[in-house]
């Protein structure tokens, strides 16, 4: 007997083709904040957009300059598919970034993945400025949230 196919919304590269060894190696090629910025911009092109019917209110981040809306669903084997978009092309990849470290990782894991250290490591903390930063630190602390409310 087979297994049902499971639905997953809005399906996108990051964390299954792009890995976050791929980013990391992608970066350490990028000597001056331009080519991370291209970078940047290459992965939002990757990124899917969003369907209209999937950019609802309970999914949109509040306090960000651009609207960006994060949402997830639990799949059938217990790991977390995370989806997204933004309106503005560094947060939408930036947004990358973080789907690729956490696609397909068990509540567990997302909790365990040092998001943070991965925007130091490809050398995009020092050059984001504090309200991107700070957005940054939002998605993150949201995709933790949803993490441990899937652990309890």
């Amino acid at each position: 007997m087979t297994q049902p196919v499971e639905t997953i919304l809005a399906p996108h590269p990051f964390g299954t083709e792009i890995t976050e060894q791929q980013l990391i190696e992608n970066f350490r090629q990028c000597k001056l904040w331009e080519d991370r910025y291209r970078q940047l911009i290459g992965l939002a092109r990757k990124l899917p957009p969003l369907a209209d019917e999937l950019k609802q209110q309970n999914i949109e981040m509040s306090g960000c300059e651009n609207r960006v809306w994060l949402g997830h669903q639990r799949l059938s084997g217990g790991s977390l598919h995370f989806y997204g978009d933004s309106e503005g092309r560094i947060v939408k990849g930036l947004l990358a970034v973080i789907l690729t470290a956490v696609e397909g990782k068990t509540p567990e894991q997302v909790l365990q993945a040092p998001l943070a250290e991965l925007f130091q490591q490809l050398g995009l903390e020092q050059q984001l400025s504090g309200s991107r930063l700070n957005g940054v630190k939002s998605l993150i602390n949201t995709i933790q949230e949803i993490a441990r409310s899937h652990t309890l």
